[in-house]
């Protein structure tokens, strides 16, 4: 299992307890050293059958000053995963990949039904 965090988000620390509370193994990655690519992305967001938006950090201020809430509907799929592939904090976070499970966020009671 790809966990993809950033350290310093409160809720990918919260994310890694529980992991770590519930002897789940997985690989660590930091989402701003080890941007996810493209091709990833792509991947990923295909499996996950979510939404592209979800894959975005909203509430991160890059997205906020890029005026992203607003320029999203008007870009192709391809654009916006070529966006999200250009900067880890674009990405929401935390990022779990399991098999043919993949998780944006941190909700415990989908990471009991999913993870576990």
């Amino acid at each position: 299992m790809l966990f993809i965090q950033y350290p310093k988000c409160t809720t990918c620390q919260k994310a890694k307890k529980w992991l770590d509370d519930n002897n789940i193994v997985y690989t660590d990655r930091h989402i701003k050293e080890e941007n996810p690519t493209y091709e990833e992305l792509k991947l990923w967001y295909e499996k996950s059958g979510l939404p592209l938006k979800k894959f975005f950090n909203t509430s991160g201020l890059l997205y906020k000053s890029m005026n992203l809430k607003d320029r999203l509907p008007s870009m192709t799929e391809e654009e916006q995963l070529r966006l999200l592939a250009s900067d880890g904090m674009l990405v929401k976070r935390p990022l779990v990949i399991k098999d043919d499970t993949v998780l944006t966020g941190f909700r415990p009671a989908e990471w009991e039904k999913l993870i576990r």
